[in-house]
């Protein structure tokens, strides 16, 4: 049996050795660590997998970002990433498990830009089963390579417009 709890529960060192052993410790050069760089997950949308021993199996982080348009406004999105699920439990619905609840708890998230998802990943995948799309992200531009394929998007209201994608940042008051 699968529990799904909120990440803050989970010790965040062992959110960390499960991230390096499901993408390896050169995870933190990609791209999507820049967008999000600075940041702090939004904890109404980050999840962690356990078995019924309380071993972590999975965990998805979702990241407050923003995408600054060329013409000037500023639009708050919601990073979904990564969905992590550890290498010997993959392929058993974890990671799906996890992007349903996240999802779910969208309906009810107060925090800015829920209503606007984006992630870099697989289209086929991230469509079929989640309905992201490369729609609207065609003039996007990330602090990194990327495949423009992957770079994906979900909400009525993300943004269709050119700009630059990193991290949204609290100001302080």
């Amino acid at each position: 049996m699968i529990e799904l709890v909120p990440l803050a529960v989970v010790d965040p060192q062992a959110v960390e050795a499960l991230l390096d052993r499901a993408f390896g410790p050169e995870r933190r050069t990609r791209t999507a660590y820049r967008i999000r760089s600075g940041t702090l997950p939004v904890p109404e949308l980050s999840f962690a997998a356990r078995d019924a021993d309380g071993a972590l199996l999975g965990t998805i982080q979702c990241w407050p970002v923003a995408l600054a348009c060329d013409g000037g406004a500023v639009m708050p999105l919601v990073m979904v990433g990564p969905v992590a699920v550890a290498p010997e439990r993959q392929q058993g619905g974890i990671g799906r498990a996890l992007m349903e609840r996240m999802l779910a708890a969208v309906r009810d998230c107060p925090s800015e830009g829920c209503d606007s998802l984006m992630l870099v990943g697989d289209p086929e995948y991230y469509g079929r089963f989640f309905g992201f799309t490369a729609d609207r992200t065609a003039g996007w531009r990330l602090p990194g390579p990327f495949e423009p394929r992957r770079l994906l998007a979900r909400g009525d209201k993300v943004a269709d417009c050119a700009g630059t994608l990193g991290p949204r940042v609290r100001q302080a008051a």
